[in-house]
């Protein structure tokens, strides 16, 4: 006759995967059922290989759907890791039970309720079961269920079976009076899978068998309480099917944490597995001073690193004060609460400011698992592994900051190896800052490798089975879709950063194509800048940009022959867009040459073209000066005629608004142009300029406050400045000249006269 016990537990509970093992232990079982979907068995061959250490995930995912994945997250705490390793190192037969993946991924499914081990990082995390474990420990007074099974449970004396009999016998209660099994459909196909999973043991003739599974689901899975096979049969009928595939996968301890949105989430990953691994090597008498001295000790170490005060008499002081605050509370040993509260007291000062770095270290932890590399998997996964291992860019869920220099063979394989990486959805980059330098030849990048980059390698896998074919196999396909010249030339400029000189030439054609056919000017205008990068930087990666300089030339013709028709008759919305066009055409022109004639006709044809919108005529007014294109004489004259009294003060504003954007240089030292701008305000009636008023705002408050401050000083002794100046000699004041001549005098050794 088959025994089955069944072994309800918490997911990720440090106190479930201690009464497992100890259960295990006194049963012997010679079949280990754990709560999973039955394609997870396949991963089974592998448990226990000593390079798979978790935080690991096992990952299911539809074939033809990679988004449409599952992750199963166990760590070195979980009761599901330690029956799967207690039965490997024993040679013990271990099965999953659930509902099959090929049904659970064969659609989007609807928000569902159960207690899995399961995470859907693309379809979101599912909804969880009113959880049984919170519920009892409300109900006795606990507002913390993993604190009310330490002190409930494991400090029962009773054997670990007594005590899996009482959680079942408390578990039926619970699901009696919620009814929640009743109403949810998915969760009884669930259970009805998994009793299909146990029919087959009894039918085996199994002797004993050990059911590791989620405490709600311990009542329903227990023989005396099986409902007939057809009843079960009927649950798991007409299923959609789809085909999926499985495989290992690092996880963090982060990721874990309920913190990060994971529905079967813990508060304290670092915490849990500091309470698992002490309890497990130490012997029972000393397990529980342990595990505080321990902790506090890592706590003192932790900021200590941070160049933090910690003295081992502080450690001590603050084990006494848990201590006491265990027993004032009436608990039966010291928990997390006290621990923090200890820390924060003696150790911390009072402050919780450091009190957040220990949290993020120690409670959550920074810890990334590891697969062996015979775990399966995708060939463009398989292809990373051996480029970070060739490149040294080991995955960190620690961030990190990386400059390279792009003149050095590899540094720049590195670069070009993040950049592909973006291409195709995996940003274990960011770009960054690469600090203070003249040069072109540092990029700066943050490093963040998260866990959830093994569901987008599957997805990209479909391009390729290597990094550098599936990203160009992704830049084709852009290139073919694209709408508009504007994401063409970023194209070309990300072709450059990834070094993908098959993809570059099928974006050329595309671009150049679409080029001849282009009627707006400002996607004309949108796409000289990355162009103009890609020119300019290229010779930095060692690339040939010939092909892009003709493409560049041509875009270049073609907008400045339809610059100025494109700028008639803007409103204001559409004045702004042309205005930023303009001004990231020039920003790329001027990287790679001086203005070609062609550009410079079309600039001054807007800028002398007093019916245009005001945003871009001042603008363009505003780049011809600066380009030495216009004097100061020029633009006074100018910006006289716009703001006169013909002109409507909206239009005046506008003009003001695109000349004055950059820099407030201009104002501060032309004294004449201030004086007009001055002079037009207050001319301005009162009706009209409460009008005015936020237009004015808009433009003067993109200037820092000192510069502002400044700006107040020239308007308030504007009239006496106009006056010396209009006195003196020509530019020049003399007088208020002569002690720095002198003094430049002595130092060239002249004579001063």
């Amino acid at each position: 006759m088959t025994v089955i016990e069944v072994l309800g537990i918490r997911h990720h509970g440090p106190g479930s995967a201690r009464s497992v093992a100890d259960a295990l232990a006194e049963l012997e079982p010679d079949l280990v059922v754990i709560e999973g979907p039955p394609e997870l068995d396949g991963l089974l061959p592998l448990a226990g290989d000593p390079d798979l250490v978790p935080p690991v995930a096992a990952l299911v995912y539809a074939v033809d759907a990679p988004r449409r994945a599952a992750f199963y997250p166990l760590a070195v705490f979980s009761p599901e890791w330690v029956a799967m390793r207690w039965a490997a190192e024993r040679g013990v037969e271990v099965r999953f039970a659930d509902l099959p993946a090929v049904h659970h991924l064969a659609e989007p499914r609807e928000p569902e309720t159960s207690e899995s081990v399961g995470d859907e990082p693309a379809a979101g995390v599912p909804a969880h079961p009113p959880d049984a474990i919170g519920t009892l420990a409300r109900a006795a007074g606990y507002d913390d269920p993993e604190r009310w099974w330490e002190d409930a449970v494991e400090h029962r004396d009773t054997s670990s079976l007594q005590r899996f009999a009482m959680i079942r016998e408390a578990m039926t209660e619970v699901r009696a009076g919620d009814g929640f099994a009743d109403r949810d459909q998915e969760n009884q196909r669930r259970e009805a899978a998994m009793r299909r999973v146990l029919r087959a043991a009894i039918k085996e003739q199994c002797e004993r068998v050990a059911v590791v599974c989620g405490a709600y689901h311990a009542p329903v899975l227990h023989p005396d309480a099986f409902p007939s096979a057809a009843h079960d049969n009927k649950l798991l009928t007409k299923l959609p099917k789809t085909k999926v595939a499985v495989t290992w996968a690092p996880w963090t301890a982060d990721r874990l944490a309920v913190a990060s949105g994971y529905g079967a989430g813990v508060t304290s990953p670092g915490w849990y597995q500091h309470l698992f691994v002490t309890w497990a090597e130490q012997d029972r008498e000393d397990r529980r001073d342990l595990v505080v001295s321990g902790w506090l000790t890592r706590v003192a170490r932790a900021l200590r690193d941070e160049g933090l005060p910690a003295a081992p008499a502080t450690v001590v002081e603050a084990v006494r004060l848990a201590d006491a605050l265990a027993a004032v509370r009436g608990r039966p040993s010291v928990g997390l609460s006290e621990l923090n509260d200890a820390t924060q007291a003696v150790l911390c000062e009072g402050s919780e400011v450091p009190l957040q770095l220990v949290h993020r270290q120690l409670v959550v932890g920074e810890v990334l698992g590891t697969v062996p590399e015979a775990a399966p998997m995708v060939p463009l996964a398989r292809d990373l592994d051996r480029l970070q291992r060739s490149l040294r860019l080991k995955p960190s869920v620690s961030e990190s900051a990386l400059v390279l220099d792009l003149r050095r063979e590899s540094q720049r394989a590195r670069s070009v190896l993040l950049h592909r990486l973006r291409l195709l959805g995996v940003p274990w980059g960011t770009p960054a800052d690469a600090g203070r330098t003249t040069g072109t030849f540092k990029e700066g990048w943050t490093l963040l490798w998260q866990p959830e980059f093994a569901v987008s390698l599957v997805e990209a896998g479909l391009y390729g089975t290597t990094v550098l074919g599936a990203a160009t196999s992704v830049v084709e396909e852009r290139a073919q879709q694209a709408a508009d010249l504007g994401a063409l030339g970023d194209l070309v400029e990300q072709c450059f950063l990834a070094d993908l000189p098959e993809a570059l030439a099928e974006v050329i054609t595309a671009l150049a194509a679409q080029t001849a056919r282009q009627q707006d000017v400002v996607a004309l205008l949108e796409t000289i800048e990355p162009l103009a990068r890609t020119r300019r930087y290229g010779d930095v990666r060692e690339a040939d940009t010939t092909l892009v300089a003709d493409v560049l030339d041509t875009v270049i013709a073609r907008a400045s022959v339809d610059l100025r028709p494109g700028c008639a008759s803007l409103d204001d919305d559409a004045a702004t867009r042309m205005r930023a066009a303009v001004d990231a055409a020039q920003r790329g022109i001027s990287l790679v040459e001086a203005e070609p004639p062609v550009w410079r006709a079309a600039l001054r044809a807007v800028a002398a073209d007093d019916h245009l919108h005001g945003l871009v005529s001042g603008r363009v007014n505003r780049i011809l000066l600066d380009l030495g294109l216009l004097t100061t004489d020029d633009v006074a004259r100018r910006l006289s005629r716009r703001l006169s009294v013909g002109t409507t003060p909206s239009a005046g504003a506008a003009w003001v608004d695109g000349f004055l954007e950059g820099d407030v240089v201009l104002l501060l030292h032309d004294a004449e142009l201030l004086r007009i701008i001055d002079d037009w305000v207050a001319t301005v009636d009162e009706t009209t300029f409460e009008d005015l008023l936020p237009l004015l705002r808009r433009t003067f408050s993109r200037f820092e406050p000192a510069e502002r401050r400044q700006l107040g000083t020239r308007l308030k002794n504007l009239d006496t400045r106009l006056a010396t100046h209009a006195a003196g000699d020509g530019d020049l004041d003399w007088q208020r000249a002569l002690p720095a001549v002198r003094r430049v005098a002595d130092l060239l050794g002249l004579e001063a006269r």
